[in-house]
């Protein structure tokens, strides 16, 4: 099975055409102002729009009302929402994309998900919201299996631990976002394409 590769927090066009190049599946938005990484839906849309139609693009959300998200799912054409606050996902059921929910890892999985649900992201639990750079055991990950739906891996990864993560977690796919970077929102393309290399070495 072909591990899908999704590269978050997206800013600049240069950087979401080198994603293509390197092949990978997915981009990331970060519509959430507390972000690092956000960018303003006017950018947004102008990168999407010089995106090849095959590409998924995910915008991702913090509280922000369903009307709200729903306006950004169809100005930006997004493929699904990620949503990575403590909402509902019953209450974004209509916003035009499927929903991603995101489960902030401690140490164990919850009891159960959102039958709303069509994916889910597994990320470590840190203060605040968003991704904090950090990883968590991945072995946890499997366990997610129970759950009946696909499920990304995301936390602390880069080229030099992903290999492993997709060897004991075996997910759908990995979302990074610092782990290639050269600073907040500015990917190094170098690193992007050692992650995707590490994903495929990791499938053989």
């Amino acid at each position: 099975m072909t591990t899908r590769v999704k590269i978050c927090g997206i800013t600049r066009l240069e950087d979401a055409l080198g994603c293509v190049e390197v092949g990978v599946d997915a981009v990331g938005f970060n519509f959430w102002p507390g972000s690092k990484r956000h960018v303003s839906l006017a950018r947004a849309v102008d990168i999407a729009a010089a995106l090849p139609a095959g590409l998924l693009r995910v915008g991702v959300f913090v509280r922000a009302p369903p009307d709200s998200v729903r306006a950004v799912v169809h100005a930006v054409g997004l493929g699904a929402v990620q949503l990575h606050g403590d909402e509902d996902p019953s209450d974004y059921a209509d916003v035009g994309a499927p929903l991603w929910q995101v489960l902030r890892i401690a140490s164990t999985l919850p009891e159960s998900v959102s039958p709303r649900a069509a994916e889910l992201l597994l990320d470590a639990r840190v203060d605040g919201f968003g991704g904090g750079g950090r990883s968590f055991d991945w072995s946890v990950a499997q366990g997610a299996r129970r759950f009946g739906v696909p499920f990304w891996l995301a936390g602390g990864l880069s080229a030099d631990n992903v290999r492993e993560a997709v060897r004991r977690a075996a997910p759908a796919g990995v979302d990074v976002a610092s782990g290639v970077e050269s600073g907040p929102g500015v990917k190094d393309l170098a690193l992007v394409r050692a992650f995707v290399a590490a994903v495929r070495a990791a499938e053989e």
